[in-house]
């Protein structure tokens, strides 16, 4: 009998103990560096890989920990660099040309439909899945989702992507698409 209240103690002061720490978890829980998310939201979020890291939120951790200087990031460019430097209290530098030169003007890609062979490089390489197609089926670039890091250039190997001046413009120079009720005729002599 005596066993079994030192045995039910245990298992309650267990059980508190337990509650506890639980509880001293959640009241003192670290949400992560506040200073990365602060350097996060200055980055431009193209998720482009020309500062040398996968994207935007490493590239501001490296900063955070003092393993990369705040230059690297062209499409941020001067002004990017600016705030940076601002926000951490150090002294602001030119951005580093080995990185890549800052645009002029903001540009996002266009697939020429026409041209495009489906091969799926392109839509493999985009970090922000801009890119929507099929392999052996032509693809497009969702025009709000690309963030002109111009990553798929490069990839595509019969060069059907271009680049346009951000925002798109309004009208887009194609051919129109059959309506939705036309004959079979019709549609079969759209060369599209």
């Amino acid at each position: 009998m005596n066993y079994l209240l030192a045995l039910l103690g245990m298992l309650i002061l267990a059980g508190l103990f337990g509650l506890m720490i639980v509880w001293v978890a959640r009241k003192f829980k670290v949400e992560g560096n506040p200073v990365v998310e602060q350097i996060n939201q200055v980055l431009p979020q193209t998720q482009c890989g020309q500062c040398g890291y996968p994207g935007c939120k490493p590239y501001a951790e490296a900063i955070a920990k003092g393993e990369a200087p705040i230059n690297q990031c062209p499409p941020g460019g001067q002004e990017g660099i600016r705030k940076l430097a601002a926000l951490l209290d150090v002294e602001e530098l030119e951005l580093n040309p080995d990185n890549g030169v800052e645009d002029e003007v903001d540009t996002i890609v266009e697939i020429i439909e026409a041209d495009c062979i489906g091969c799926t490089k392109c839509i493999q390489v985009c970090p922000v899945d801009a890119i929507v197609g099929a392999a052996k089926h032509m693809h497009t670039i969702i025009g709000d989702e690309c963030t002109g890091c111009d990553l798929c250039i490069p990839a595509c190997p019969v060069d059907c992507i271009i680049q346009i001046p951000a925002p798109l413009p309004s009208r887009i120079h194609r051919q129109e698409k059959p309506r939705l009720m036309m004959t079979i005729e019709e549609a079969q002599q759209w060369p599209g």
